[in-house]
């Protein structure tokens, strides 16, 4: 017996023309669209993707490491992997720093004494309630951030070496190698006014004390004098532009 309810369908898209009538009479809703399957596109080759110092600068440290064999037969590539891993390496280093750390005496020794032979440490001796103590502190926490490569530590004045007299405070202590290289006794030191440029420039008077981790693990004396007087020039400049657009408004 036949099947009087099938219903004939047409390749899928198509439609008769009946059907198009109809849709333009508005009795058949507009025709879907014929179904089109996104274009195919193969999955990226890696290993065709061309090496390059740009190549190499996407990696992390970690895939870096993991190059060591891959890039043994281009040599370029090779040494140039193994200039982003120190630099990534010493970037880490660095971060360690960057703020004045608090230390007892029982700590002196491993923080500061036996500091990594390349970095410079500055030791504050301070006691709270002491104004001169604050200001130089406050100095100090400015110079931290923007010489993150110099160790930065302060510590009760009596804790460090018992019975120190308050008149000498703050005393500033710099050490390198376990040594003393310098020691600034009283806030009069760094002249009438105390700002962390004046204070940035008696303390790389002699030695390149501060290091902003930019110039390499040991910059050179000038370079540092030269980098601290140019940051102070600016600042000087800075606040006179804004002392004349404030005279200018009143």
């Amino acid at each position: 017996m036949a099947d009087y309810h099938f219903v004939y369908k047409d390749v899928e898209g198509a439609s008769t023309q009946w059907d198009d009538i109809q849709r333009k009479l508005g009795n058949l809703p507009p025709k879907p669209p014929a179904f089109k399957p996104d274009p195919f596109e193969p999955a990226p080759d890696l290993d065709s993707t061309p090496k390059d110092k740009s190549w190499v600068d996407e990696k992390t440290e970690e895939e870096l490491e993991d190059l060591e064999d891959d890039l043994n037969d281009d040599r370029f590539l090779e040494e140039y992997r193994k200039k982003r891993l120190a630099e990534m390496r010493e970037a880490a280093k660095i971060s360690r720093y960057g703020s004045v750390t608090p230390i007892s005496g029982s700590d002196f020794v491993k923080e500061v004494s036996q500091a990594p032979q390349d970095v410079w440490v500055v030791v504050i001796l301070y006691k709270e309630g002491f104004p001169e103590c604050g200001l130089l502190l406050q100095c100090l926490e400015e110079l931290a951030v923007k010489y993150p490569a110099t160790k930065f530590v302060k510590i009760i004045s009596t804790d460090c070496i018992p019975n120190y007299p308050d008149r000498n405070l703050p005393t500033l202590l710099v050490y390198k190698n376990g040594a003393v290289k310098a020691n600034y006794v009283g806030l009069h030191t760094f002249g009438r006014r105390c700002t962390p440029e004046g204070v940035a420039l008696v303390l790389c008077q002699s030695d390149p004390v501060l290091n902003d981790g930019q110039s390499g693990s040991d910059p050179s004396q000038k370079a540092v004098l030269e980098g601290v007087r140019r940051r102070f020039i600016e600042k000087v400049v800075a606040e006179h532009e804004d002392h004349d657009d404030d005279g200018s408004s009143d």
